[in-house]
């Protein structure tokens, strides 16, 4: 029995289309035979509307996880969805984010669980766009972390603090923490300040670390209003094509990981 490989897809600004890119990425990673799950630690709670969720404020969720006792199974908390291979963890709204204890590790212990590792190849979590403890639980668990950014002239001090968080709890925490992919959203190789932006990022980062770009299309907002994932709403469009390439690279980083667990 082999773990499933985790990855945070995590911006500390909001707008960035965070959830949209966690969103598809799991549903692309259970239509290629992946077991997925997607746990939404963004107290928005969006990952339900993304995939078509009615969650209701009596289910388990995520959050239950972070209460003062925290006598809950992760398992417990899972809900099937629509989509074959993919299940969610889903948010609590009302959760505020000041509330338990200061635990960096509460979520990386809960997906040790032998019933998360048998069940599942892949685990993504959408982060909160803050830096509490709910950020930190989401990198000390993860394996690999993948940061949306709109090409803006702020966008490369945002990944520049965030990176410089990754490498704190690589150091103190989690160790096996990388920083995989760099997903410029929204982007426009006609616009000066996109291409200057994402040159600044390569430069930085390096070719390895830069996704492929994902262009501006209506559809992925109508596709996260249906509560479809794009590649089932509109196959044909942008989105799904820009989407399928990330998630390619994406399976490279998840056998890599794996080759070296």
């Amino acid at each position: 029995m082999s773990n499933p490989i985790i990855i945070a897809v995590t911006n500390r600004k909001g707008g960035t289309g965070k959830t949209t890119t966690a969103v598809n990425l799991a549903a692309g990673s259970a239509a290629s035979g992946q077991r997925t799950l997607l746990i939404d630690l963004d107290t928005q709670g969006h990952c339900a509307i993304g995939l078509g969720v009615e969650a209701s404020k009596q289910a388990p969720s995520i959050h239950r996880l972070f209460g003062a006792s925290a006598v809950i199974a992760l398992a417990d908390t899972i809900v099937q969805t629509r989509w074959e291979r993919l299940d969610l963890i889903p948010a609590d709204c009302g959760f505020q984010h000041d509330q338990g204890p200061g635990d960096d590790r509460r979520l990386a212990d809960a997906l040790a669980d032998a019933a998360i590792a048998r069940t599942y190849d892949v685990v993504l979590i959408d982060t909160p766009p803050s830096l509490d403890h709910l950020l930190l639980n989401a990198l000390t668990a993860a394996h690999a972390a993948i940061i949306p950014f709109v090409p803006h002239p702020l966008a490369a001090e945002g990944v520049r603090q965030l990176a410089r968080l990754f490498f704190k709890v690589a150091m103190s925490s989690n160790a096996d923490l990388r920083l995989q992919g760099l997903l410029p959203i929204m982007y426009d190789a006609r616009i000066g300040q996109h291409r200057r932006v994402r040159e600044q990022i390569l430069r930085q980062y390096g070719a390895e670390r830069l996704l492929p770009g994902i262009r501006c299309d209506i559809k992925l907002a109508e596709s996260f209003a249906a509560g479809t994932p794009i590649r089932v709403y509109a196959p044909r469009s942008r989105g799904a094509e820009d989407y399928g390439k990330a998630l390619e690279r994406l399976d490279l980083v998840s056998r890599r990981l794996s080759s070296a667990s």
